[in-house]
């Protein structure tokens, strides 16, 4: 009897025993698979799988998250292939699923990304492992003392246009955790920013990703932002639901340093 299981789009996805040959569609994703020790299950990532490294110079590459190779799927001949609804197109999900099991995340919340990890443990039959590194991010967070929630932020993730991370994001929830108001909470998604320099956030970070955000343009947005304290700062630790949360405490005790 087939495996079954519901991912979070709410499909229903059946696999026959473990998986042996994975095809992962997400960095976030990608770096925890690693960290449950499936060095010998994955055979395929993308492009943007940059963590970790050797895997990024071993595993065969099959395109970006946003235009998958589909053929070069097929001929890995996975048993299942993990996505996410944000990262990956409706028409590349389709096109893959006639070729095998499809997973998909959905994530905005730290329960979100935890019950990601714990199923995709299940599925590969790593459930105690996933339940550990999940059990050891809540406890690091839970170690962690947030910052003044009376200041604001303006998380910016793109530049001209200036983008911003708006609320129903990972990022809003990271915010939020670290201890901040998201200046943009109120509109949903990536909204447009634009200045007003009667109405301006005690902060501004800037992400290093996916626009990657220099010491220029850190100078042209002080000037657009004068009340605000512009700030750098690492957007996988933002961004990245997965095994890279083990480093968001820490890292987020590091930056209330700089604030």
């Amino acid at each position: 009897m087939p495996n079954k299981f519901t991912d979070q789009m709410n499909r229903e996805v059946r696999l026959n025993g473990f998986p042996k040959r994975i095809v992962s569609l997400v960095p976030s994703q990608t770096e925890y698979l690693f960290d449950l020790g499936l060095e010998d299950r994955v055979v395929g990532i993308t492009k943007f799988c940059i963590h970790p490294v050797e895997w990024y110079l071993s595993k065969r590459r099959v395109g970006g998250t946003k235009k998958i190779d589909i053929e070069k799927v097929k001929k890995l001949n996975p048993d299942l292939i993990i996505g996410n609804k944000e990262e990956n197109t409706e028409e590349d999900i389709a096109a893959l699923a006639k070729i095998a099991p499809v997973w998909m995340s959905d994530i905005y919340t730290l329960e979100d990304a935890f019950a990601m990890m714990l199923e995709i443990g299940k599925m590969c039959g790593l459930k105690h492992r996933a339940e550990g590194v999940v059990t050891e991010i809540r406890q690091n967070f839970e170690n962690y003392a947030g910052f003044d929630i009376s200041k604001s932020v303006i998380y910016l993730i793109w530049n001209d246009p200036l983008m911003a991370s708006g609320s129903h994001t990972f990022i809003d929830e990271m915010i939020r955790t670290f201890g901040l108001r998201n200046f943009y909470g109120d509109q949903e998604r990536y909204p447009e920013c634009v200045p007003d320099p009667a109405n301006q956030p005690d902060y501004i970070f800037l992400s290093s990703e996916p626009f990657p955000f220099k010491e220029s343009h850190k100078q042209e947005i002080q000037e657009q932002f004068p009340g605000s304290k512009v700030v750098f700062v690492d957007g996988e630790i933002f961004s990245w639901y997965g095994s890279r949360m083990l480093k968001a405490p820490a890292y987020f005790g590091e930056l209330k340093k700089q604030l």
